[in-house]
């Protein structure tokens, strides 16, 4: 190489060097400024708030309060209840049961649970795919009186099972909890396990997430951000439930860092084979042949014309929400303490704008 171009070389490395730290911190501001759209009460509860690039954190931090009474700052290593993110467990646990040739997502409800009314016609698919067209425990009036009280797996089945279908199974795409309160019914009989023991031994424990748990109001949980709500005289502790209820669609916690291990995990084949990860991610039809974008556990979606993963959560004292950019391996996480504070826009914006500094690089 020439002198000259040594010296052209020189440069445009100095140069980069000198950029490239101030874009890092243009595109921190950025994030920043659209976290604090939301986010922005420094003395009220906050949320955690995530971005990783190639399975490595680029972007994490806390704002807000953990702890009000206690007057205890949020930070990035808080354990936040996931709401409907438990979803995504729930999925690769009945995947990972069919890897292991103990079940098939085509195999009719029946067969595990026979006296299901209509369950012949029923398969696991359709309950992970909302397209079962069984009530939603949800939305029914009796729920009040079942919401303190602690429920056995059968026990939240028998609550929901003789209740007027929505449609027909496969007719329609209808997001549906109790579905999955079925699925981790049907992991506790297959696997001869509890759910929870299930998850810990076979997903927590094996990649490594020490910080994850099914809720507990009793249990003393390390780190823990207390959930709220806002009423018009302010901050009230979250309304209280017995976990039982939500089960395996809304029951588990966690913190941002665990929940890059299982996106890493997923990632990376760790849990499922590649044909079982490809169900998951893969979109389906209904009977009249119509596509619907969602999978076992993720809604299906594009931002700016690229293709995501994404689901969110929602229970009393939380919001989450977690989007995955596979192409690009951009993984962004909100997690919040007041379900007066929704994640969802947020992290969805904060992805977009990792996206288009991508392009620009």
């Amino acid at each position: 190489m020439t002198k000259y171009l040594k010296s052209i070389a020189s440069i445009a490395i100095t140069l980069f060097l000198f950029t490239y730290p101030l874009k890092a911190q243009n595109l921190e501001s950025k994030i920043d400024s659209i976290i604090k759209t939301e986010f922005n009460d420094d003395n009220g509860p906050g949320g955690v708030f995530m971005i990783s690039q190639k399975g490595k954190v680029v972007y994490k931090k806390a704002f807000g309060k953990a702890n009000l009474e206690l007057d205890v700052d949020a930070t990035t290593a808080n354990v936040f209840q996931l709401g409907s993110m438990t979803k995504q467990f729930t999925a690769v646990a009945i995947l990972m049961l069919e890897d292991q040739q103990k079940l098939k997502t085509s195999d009719a409800i029946v067969k595990y649970v026979p006296e299901y009314p209509n369950g012949e016609n029923i398969t696991i698919h359709h309950l992970l795919t909302h397209t079962s067209g069984i009530k939603d425990f949800t939305k029914m009036k009796s729920l009040n009186d079942i919401a303190q009280k602690e429920m056995t797996p059968k026990m939240m089945v028998d609550f929901f099972k003789s209740e007027p279908v929505n449609f027909l199974p496969g007719e329609k795409f209808e997001y549906n909890n109790a579905g999955y309160v079925l699925l981790g019914h049907i992991i506790e009989l297959v696997s001869n396990e509890t759910y929870e023991d299930f998850i810990k031994k076979n997903i927590f424990e094996k990649i490594g997430m020490t910080h994850s748990y099914y809720a507990s109001d009793r249990k003393v949980i390390y780190k823990r951000a207390y959930g709220y709500q806002k009423r018009e005289s302010g901050y009230v502790n979250k309304t209280m439930i017995s976990f039982s209820v939500p089960f395996a669609s809304g029951s588990l916690m966690s913190t941002a860092d665990d929940m890059l291990k299982w996106l890493n995990a997923l990632s990376q084949n760790l849990l499922l084979s590649s044909s079982a990860s490809k169900k998951a991610f893969s979109k389906y039809t209904l009977n009249n042949g119509e596509t619907f974008t969602y999978g076992y556990g993720w809604h299906l979606r594009e931002i700016n014309g690229i293709p995501s993963r994404e689901h969110g959560g929602s229970v009393f004292g939380f919001k989450t929400m977690g989007v995955y950019i596979p192409s690009e391996d951009i993984y962004a996480l909100g997690l919040s303490n007041c379900d007066c504070h929704s994640p969802t826009k947020v992290t969805v914006d904060i992805a977009s704008v990792v996206l288009e500094t991508n392009k620009k690089l």
